[in-house]
């Protein structure tokens, strides 16, 4: 009589038990926010102003490619704004119901929504380009480069560093394809530490538990945030490969790597770095990787098979 549920667990123990360690642990960092804004704003101090408080928490930037979304219609009909618009060739068209009391307003070639009280309003740019986004696959952001800007505590965030980059007036010089921006997305990285700990009873070394889960606890409340940062664009710039980066692409990970030292030393066996946004207005992607909302990059640290717990042995 076979015992199906016996070969399962025995094939279990069998893949978990070439596992070196019982204890091993990963460096969990994810985006908390972000912003986006083409390049040329970067200029823009008044145009800046209404998202400072967001954009002075951003410390990682990628810069890239985005389609031309252009307006080409606004229409009234009955209760519904409908608004028409032109990527890339082809057309799209999306809707909003109108609130009540307000109607249609076209002035100096700018449309809004006005009622008695003379009130106006119009749906945000971010909200229109997730709708149009959600009509269209062509809404892409092409990672043609990350990088980041810290400074001392905290003190430069990424528009600050942007104001004088020279990769990014190189990518400019360079020339955007037809039909296509240079667009900016800053990313502000959780300001707490994270770690992931998997606990393994069928590891071949199971003596050394506590000692493994000391040093991860230690790692994990002192990793410094500029020690994060640092990390969490050494990983992008590895996942996303991006074109005009030269560092980390293709030495992430590696014991020779200054920031990974301290990660080594603490014995952490991985190092994750997430993008997870519901509400991102495109979805990233590279020659390296495909279009999506979501990215994780994930990287074992160790060369070793028995080191590789979290992403299969």
């Amino acid at each position: 009589m076979e015992h199906p549920e016996a070969d399962k667990r025995l094939n279990i123990e069998e893949f978990f038990g070439q596992a070196r360690f019982d204890i091993e642990h990963a460096l969990s960092m994810y985006a908390l926010s972000y912003c986006t804004i083409p390049a040329e704003a970067i200029y823009d101090k008044d145009a800046l102003a209404p998202f400072m408080s967001v954009i002075e928490k951003c410390h990682i930037y990628l810069i890239g490619y985005t389609p031309i979304i252009e307006l080409t219609s606004v229409e009234q009909k009955e209760s519904t704004l409908e608004l028409k618009f032109e990527v890339l060739g082809k057309q799209y068209s999306i809707s909003y119901p109108i609130p009540a009391g307000f109607s249609l307003k076209t002035d100096e070639n700018r449309s809004y929504l006005q009622n008695s009280a003379g009130e106006k309003i119009w749906p945000k740019d971010d909200d229109i380009q997730q709708k149009v986004s959600a009509e269209s696959k062509d809404i892409l952001f092409e990672v043609k480069y990350v990088g980041q800007a810290y400074g001392q505590d905290g003190s430069r965030n990424a528009i600050d560093r942007l104001l004088k980059h020279e990769t990014l007036q190189k990518i400019s010089l360079k020339g955007v394809p037809k039909g296509y921006k240079i667009t900016l997305l800053l990313l502000a990285v959780q300001p707490n530490n994270q770690i992931i700990t998997s606990m393994n009873p069928f590891a071949k070394t199971q003596e050394d538990g506590a000692a493994r889960i000391e040093s991860g606890l230690t790692k994990l409340f002192n990793t410094t945030e500029a020690e994060r940062i640092s990390l969490y664009e050494a990983a992008l710039i590895r996942y996303f490969y991006p074109e005009f980066n030269r560092e980390f692409k293709d030495s992430f990970p590696s014991t020779n790597l200054k920031i990974l030292q301290d990660c080594y030393k603490k014995d952490f066996c991985s190092i994750i770095a997430e993008i997870c946004f519901d509400e991102l207005p495109f979805q990233l992607w590279s020659n390296s990787i495909d279009p999506s909302l979501y990215h994780a990059a994930k990287f074992d640290i160790h060369k070793d098979e028995d080191r590789r717990m979290f992403f299969g042995l």
